[in-house]
């Protein structure tokens, strides 16, 4: 392996904008500025030589931002975007943002699915009309989803077959809580569609984040590696998240540890071949 590739990153500037979910104590130790040059001693450190960078706020400004960072960089590969699956015009829309300044970079949208009411969100017929024209664009969609709400990412795999779905996080297990079993029939419901992939990111802030072992995780990951195969999961740090239970390079070897060694899926392959192959593509179907 030439390298690892981090599948799952945040950056933010508080001057630029507000990250208005990071609120209360917990997550006060991430309630300032977290840039590239933050990101990259520890990507350096950890032979991480590409990167996708996460939508963060479903603010339409920030992905042209992001597209941006990806075109002066030599760490960002691609990034995840955010805009409104349920305007009239979004084909058109990612049409545009893929001609702005570093728009080949973009391989993928995403939205706070987590923070919906209704867990059948992603089955409203706007939202399914924005879902079969990120297929159209040639682009995969993230699913950034909690556990009861995964099996409506079952029923959108299943209706929009030309679609790549990414679970992040792994549908983010009640890990704290020791809760497998529900979350388990989920991921396996969803693992049994061949248009979906997993990240293997997001544990150790669903675990206690003052309590956490590779013990503790190793029940999720071994779900996550037997429901999908190496090939179809792929590593993530969520920095600067993780940043709330662990460093860089513990989130890093803890992952090793679990996968069971750098396996060149896990840690570079499933990436290439979801996102990392999509920069600079154009739509293949119109």
């Amino acid at each position: 392996m030439t390298g690892i590739v981090d599948a799952h990153h945040h950056v933010w500037d508080l001057s630029v904008r507000d990250q208005d979910w990071i609120t209360g104590p917990e997550l006060a130790p991430i309630r300032r500025d977290f840039t590239l040059d933050d990101l990259r001693p520890e990507t350096r450190a950890a032979g991480v030589t590409a990167t996708v960078l996460v939508q963060t706020v479903p603010v339409a400004e920030e992905t042209p931002e992001f597209l941006a960072l990806a075109a002066d960089s030599d760490l960002v590969a691609a990034v995840v975007g955010w805009t409104d699956l349920t305007r009239p015009d979004i084909a058109d829309e990612l049409a545009r943002l893929r001609q702005l300044t570093g728009g080949e970079h973009l391989v993928g949208i995403r939205h706070p699915v987590q923070g919906e009411s209704d867990p059948d969100w992603l089955l409203r017929p706007d939202v399914r009309r924005g879902l079969a024209a990120v297929a159209d664009a040639g682009l995969v969609y993230d699913l950034l989803v909690q556990a009861h709400q995964m099996p409506a990412c079952v029923k959108a795999a299943v209706e929009h077959p030309e679609l790549t779905l990414v679970l992040d996080h792994l549908g983010k297990p009640e890990i704290a809580a020791g809760r497998l079993d529900l979350w388990r029939a989920e991921l396996r419901a969803l693992a049994a569609l061949p248009n979906t992939v997993c990240k293997l990111s997001g544990m150790v802030t669903e675990a206690d984040p003052a309590d956490w072992t590779a013990a503790t995780l190793r029940p999720y990951a071994d779900t996550v590696l037997d429901a999908f195969g190496p090939e179809r999961v792929l590593f993530g740090s969520d920095w600067p998240v993780c940043t709330l239970a662990a460093t860089y390079q513990q989130v890093l070897d803890t992952a090793v540890e679990l996968v069971g060694g750098r396996d060149e899926d896990v840690f570079a392959g499933t990436a290439e071949r979801i996102y990392l192959s999509r920069v600079g593509a154009r739509n293949s179907r119109t």
